[in-house]
């Protein structure tokens, strides 16, 4: 009999590979993996916030990405310094200042590693209604600006053009990233939910035709791989975050083989 923390941990999986899918697809294609991934460093110092503070962890960390994805659409305007060495900048300050906030303002008992890695199995109904709620207001949102983001991916000129209202989508772009990455943070943790977004999306994409082809095998790639990871997890006692982004990566670099074989045949 399947014990009920796997169960959780499973629906929680499955949860997040929903959501995770259109929007991984949308980063890879504009290539926003680094902003992304900026942000999600900067969220640990929500999490500073949130235990020195008492308050939700999931509140703290939505708010700190939030004010994290505003910080970089403003500097991504500025003219001094290319984009990726600003941000270069925040990403490593932004981690090395969370972690000095964590350790002084929470104290040495703090499991630290939990916060960076996650701890699928400790899912609890609670956090199942963040996935659940939460994800379904971000594809709701999603599928609103859906056919604007798809334009501004394929040629954002163009859609300027076109009337697409580009700086204010890409903005709320951001912020449902920042919602996702709070969403995920307890689950995957600051180091993997990321990766969550954007290998599941880099493994469909040389097998998909098209957009909405794509975002669906990005879900599946996604369920499979965080279903195999916890049993593979549970099978070797690995910590259940990076057992599924390896199997995630594996899967990833077989689509890019068979791609490749496809193509020389």
């Amino acid at each position: 009999m399947i014990e009920p923390f796997f169960l959780r941990a499973l629906a929680a999986a499955i949860g997040l590979a929903l959501v995770a899918a259109p929007l991984g697809a949308l980063v890879v294609w504009q290539r926003m993996a680094y902003f992304g991934e900026t942000m999600a460093q900067a969220s640990l110092l929500g999490v500073a916030m949130s235990l020195a503070l008492g308050q939700n962890l999931t509140l703290s960390v939505l708010v700190t990405a939030i004010l994290a994805a505003c910080v970089i659409l403003l500097l991504s305007e500025q003219k001094v310094l290319p984009l990726d060495s600003i941000l270069g900048l925040l990403h490593h300050g932004s981690l090395a200042a969370g972690v000095i906030a964590t350790a002084m303002l929470a104290g040495p008992s703090v499991d630290l590693m939990g916060y960076l890695f996650g701890d699928i199995f400790a899912v609890s109904y609670h956090d199942l209604l963040w996935v659940y709620g939460g994800g379904a207001v971000v594809l709701a949102t999603l599928w609103y600006i859906w056919p604007q983001m798809l334009r501004i991916a394929v040629n954002e000129e163009l859609a300027l053009a076109e009337g697409v209202p580009s700086r204010t989508i890409k903005a709320v772009f951001m912020l449902l990233l920042a919602a996702v990455i709070a969403i995920a943070i307890k689950i995957l943790g600051i180091l993997l939910v990321i990766a969550f977004l954007i290998v599941p999306a880099a493994a469909a994409r040389p097998l998909a035709a098209t957009p909405e082809r794509m975002v669906l095998l990005t879900a599946l790639v996604a369920i499979i791989g965080a279903v195999a990871g916890l049993f593979f997890s549970a099978a070797t006692d690995a910590p259940g975050g990076p057992a599924i982004v390896l199997v995630l990566a594996v899967m990833a670099l077989a689509s890019l083989v068979l791609a490749a074989r496809v193509r020389s045949s």
